[in-house]
């Protein structure tokens, strides 16, 4: 059976070395802040920003929240996004996407209107060349595959010189993923819904991201013994039995049980790579204060 690869763990030592660091921050007189801004009242954003304030709280981060109804104009959006950019008091921002279907054809307009130094998901065009181009000097990288890359380092996964193999090609996990193993010397090669032989392909790495959001699509016939599992995704299986004892629960790509009986580790869904994101988010929101 596979070693878990367990977020919990990773977390804990993320939060603690965090409040050594926000506490040394305080003791200068800067107390890092997260702003939220946050555009109507979506269930799984109001879910997310609960989880990133107790966080935040943990880990000595203060929160300011910037609330807009569901209708808001551009207009009100761009003039929260300015009064927050003046504001050194706050060294980071997140804000909620994707953002009510109105603002949909300004969504790129009002997220590079961020200053990318205060860009702690990676929401703005500048934060995306700076993973591209390898520099820690302009904005973050997205939480979730910076996750995965905390995870790789906590279990002394060493990937140099090693083939990974990345399933899904988003902005949000697939490709920056891609450029964060090769910033950790893999050699990496991106599958996604048009690649032939994804199977094949991912039994020939030592490494696996998989980031489909397909619920059981990586299976026994994907894996080999002597690999490492990082799976992203957060997918709902009508069949997996749940803590109530009925059934409907979150699961990731992989068909757990077939793939965690071969593999030599992998990360559970939940319990992995999810688990770590808001840790990682505060993580963003520390740096930026320090640099600041």
């Amino acid at each position: 059976m596979a070693k878990l690869l367990l977020g919990k763990e990773v977390t804990d030592a993320l939060n603690a070395n965090l409040q050594t660091r926000t506490a040394a921050l305080r003791e200068k007189g800067i107390v890092p802040t997260l702003g939220i801004i946050r555009v109507g009242a979506d269930p799984s954003d109001l879910s997310y920003e609960k989880g990133a304030t107790k966080r935040a709280e943990l880990v000595g981060v203060e929160v300011k929240k910037f609330e807009l109804p569901a209708d808001a104009t551009k207009e009100d959006v761009l003039s929260v996004i300015d009064q927050v950019n003046a504001d050194d008091s706050i060294h980071g921002v997140l804000m909620f996407r994707p953002l009510p279907k109105h603002l949909k054809a300004d969504q790129n307009e009002i997220c590079n209107r961020l200053a990318p130094q205060k860009d702690v998901d990676c929401m703005t065009h500048l934060s995306n060349a700076g993973v591209f181009e390898g520099l820690n000097d302009l904005g973050f990288a997205p939480c979730t595959p910076s996750a995965c890359m905390e995870i790789l380092d906590y279990y002394g996964i060493d990937c140099k010189g090693k083939n990974a193999v990345v399933i899904g090609r988003s902005l949000v996990v697939g490709k920056p993923a891609a450029m964060m193993l090769m910033g950790k010397n893999a050699t990496v090669t991106v599958c996604h819904t048009k690649t032939v032989n994804t199977a094949e392909i991912c039994k020939n790495a030592d490494i696996i991201v998989s980031a489909a959001g397909v619920l059981n699509s990586l299976t026994a016939d994907y894996v080999r013994p002597g690999q490492v599992v990082i799976d992203v995704s957060i997918n709902w299986d009508e069949n997996k039995p749940n803590a109530k004892g009925g059934k409907g629960a979150i699961a990731g790509d992989a068909k757990f049980d077939e793939v965690a009986a071969i593999v030599d580790a992998i990360t559970p869904v939940p319990g992995g790579v999810g688990s770590v994101t808001t840790s990682v988010l505060m993580k963003h929101v520390v740096e930026a204060a320090e640099r600041a």
